[in-house]
């Protein structure tokens, strides 16, 4: 037992590394490139290039891990499924530790362009990042305003829900049978409807592990202000701990239970 924890740990911190690394990678990427002023930021680029990386990053681990690479769904399948509240902590350590460690090797892929630019937030979501500098600053704002913590939390946590929605039917072969070499896809697929559709206000973390880790190195090598404030502990990380469980109960409150009885769980 102490060994396939061992495995399961390992399988999760390379898994959340690689998450970050395309992840944040894509960010630093579009956020550095001096083709694009800052009204052209390519928030479709950003979207996509998450939603290969969770894709890539779940096919990576997993057969090790099952790839949670993200506290709210370790805590969601605790609370509501058979996955071990033993192994909570273990999976949330090594998801941080994962999304540190990527968060560092995209620094040393970007070094250059980070030290030119001042070294800017392409770490984290919320204020002072890439995305809310680039984006909405500049023209942008005066066009569409700016969003209150209260909205980037709504935004977390139907985000996080619409998350935890996809994950569970991906698993699900009493839903419509999708096959489990499949599930990574629909997975990647449902963060990029959420990156699309819900996540303007907040940059949608909708995972506390994609959110803290790579903030905690980004303010280790010289980004300002990426623990100001109360932001970076509510709606990136609070609010998904709390919403990936919700999601699991309704999702089986209005799906598991509404199936055909010769297919429900």
């Amino acid at each position: 037992m102490k060994d396939r924890i061992s495995k399961e740990f390992i399988g999760e911190v390379f898994g959340t590394f690689v998450l970050i690394l395309l992840g944040d990678g894509v960010v630093a990427h579009v956020g550095l490139a001096p083709r694009l002023a800052a009204p052209a930021y390519n928030w479709n680029t950003i979207v996509f290039g998450w939603c290969f990386a969770v894709i890539v990053a779940v096919y990576v681990s997993g057969g090790v891990s099952g790839a949670h690479i993200n506290p709210a769904v370790t805590l969601a399948l605790a609370f509501k499924r058979d996955f071990p509240w033993k192994k909570v902590l273990p999976y949330i350590v090594a998801q941080m530790i994962g999304a540190f460690l990527g968060a560092a090797a995209v620094f040393l892929i970007y070094r250059d362009g980070l030290v030119a630019a001042g070294m800017p937030n392409v770490w984290s979501t919320g204020p002072g990042s890439v995305f809310t500098s680039s984006f909405w600053g500049g023209e942008g704002a005066a066009a569409t305003g700016s969003y209150s913590m209260v909205t980037a939390i709504v935004a977390e946590f139907f985000g996080t829900m619409v998350l935890l929605w996809g994950v569970m039917a991906a698993g699900d072969s009493k839903n419509l049978g999708l096959k489990n070499n499949l599930g990574p896809m629909l997975v990647g697929f449902t963060v990029l409807a959420v990156g699309l559709s819900l996540g303007g206000p907040s940059g949608y973390s909708i995972n506390p592990a994609r959110d803290l880790g790579p903030r905690i190195f980004g303010a280790l090598v010289g980004t300002k202000g990426l623990f100001d404030g109360l932001y970076w502990l509510i709606p990136p990380v609070l609010i998904p701990a709390i919403a990936g469980p919700i999601g699991v109960v309704l999702y089986d409150l209005f799906i598991s239970k509404q199936l055909p009885e010769g297919e429900s769980e």
